[in-house]
């Protein structure tokens, strides 16, 4: 495993990509934006002007693009998977339905090629740290032949299965999970605003109670901000609670806690600040609760 082709060099594509430079490997990287592709030459990688293109050669071609919709347009109408060697392994690291991933592996499987479903989590702090949780389904030999890519890209891997979409049900469990503790977050601090408590000191005494948690820690603060700087966006979570509300009617399973976080999320982006950092779906409780 020498050579990896690289789709989508975005907030956490781009240190991705360094990770693996500084690894030793050969990136060949391609982004529908010129400057992105400017970036990874400049660090070392060969920028390509298609999928195709930066797939020929390669040994994995790693998908770290927006959505199921987008792999399928480098993998298929973009001619990336042809381009690949016919022992090359697509590796789809995007947050994807368990069902799509399932139906893109199928195709791809149908080739000859390998497939490894590795959705990650972290954000672009554990990509630029190199220390992402990356939760991977494959076979037990294509998972050991990815291992090392693995290895320079994040500090927590797991073999979760080996059949695909397995990787995008644990993937999808942790941005439920996520998006309801950052949606009760901004409840308890709206609560808090609303009777007149400061929010700094609440956070500092929930941070050392029982009812601390990473969201809270990590979001808290920046609800308290009025335009944080955006590391993840309110639109990101209408997409991945989206994922987790499909997954949730394919399976018959009752996800009540979720679809209230979507919705308050979604009332976010209707109101046009789907690109705000994600701490200010407070914003949603403030309106309902007649705050400010």
């Amino acid at each position: 495993m020498k050579t990896i082709a690289f789709v989508g060099l975005g907030a956490m594509g781009q240190p991705m990509t360094r990770a693996l430079l500084a690894a030793g490997f050969a990136v060949r990287g391609t982004d529908v934006r010129p400057a992105a592709c400017e970036a990874l030459a400049a660090a070392g990688g060969i920028a390509c002007h298609t999928a195709a293109t930066a797939a020929e050669d390669a040994d994995a071609l790693l998908l770290m693009v927006v959505d199921a919709a987008q792999a399928e347009a480098a993998l298929f109408a973009g001619g990336a998977l042809n381009a690949l060697p016919p022992e090359g392994i697509v590796v789809l690291m995007a947050t994807c339905p368990p069902a799509a991933v399932a139906a893109i592996a199928e195709k791809v499987l149908a080739t000859g090629r390998r497939f490894v479903d590795a959705p990650v989590s972290g954000g672009v702090a554990g990509a630029t740290a190199a220390k992402l949780t990356i939760m991977a389904a494959a076979p037990d030999d294509v998972f050991a032949a990815v291992r090392p890519v693995f290895a320079a890209l994040g500090q927590r891997i797991f073999h979760v299965g080996d059949t695909p979409g397995q990787g995008a049900v644990v993937k999808t469990v942790n941005q439920l999970l996520c998006g309801a503790h950052i949606a009760v977050a901004a409840e308890g601090l709206a609560l808090a605003e609303k009777l007149g408590v400061d929010g700094r000191m609440l956070l500092e005494v929930m941070g050392g109670s029982s009812a601390a948690s990473w969201m809270l820690g990590d979001r808290g603060p920046r609800m308290l901000e009025a335009d944080p700087i955006v590391t993840s966006a309110i639109d990101i979570f209408v997409k991945d609670l989206g994922i987790v509300m499909q997954a949730g009617r394919d399976a018959r399973a009752a996800l009540p806690m979720a679809g209230l976080a979507h919705q308050l999320f979604l009332a976010a982006s209707g109101r046009g600040e789907g690109a705000a950092d994600d701490s200010q779906v407070i914003r949603s409780y403030r309106r309902l609760n007649f705050i400010g």
